[in-house]
């Protein structure tokens, strides 16, 4: 089943990338698809540096709540 949209896009603060160090950057935010069934795993999908939608593990990140305006203008830069 593919992840569904959320509304509302959310983010996250990458805090590692052991592992993953040629598709994240520690310190830099990514967009967040909802992926109920990557949640129950421990996995979060995130939006990486090749633009593409791939599963990480949660434990890399932290979510954040940015202020509206910043995340509008985020949405009209991607």
């Amino acid at each position: 089943m593919p992840p569904r949209r959320s509304k509302s896009r959310q983010f996250v603060v990458c805090l590692a990338n052991a592992g993953y160090e040629a598709s994240l950057e520690v310190r830099k935010i990514y967009a967040v698809l909802d992926d109920s069934s990557a949640d129950a795993d421990h996995l979060i999908r995130v939006i990486d540096e090749s633009g593409e939608d791939y599963l990480y593990p949660a434990r890399l990140f932290h979510r954040v709540e940015l202020p509206a305006e910043l995340r509008r203008k985020l949405r009209l830069a991607s």
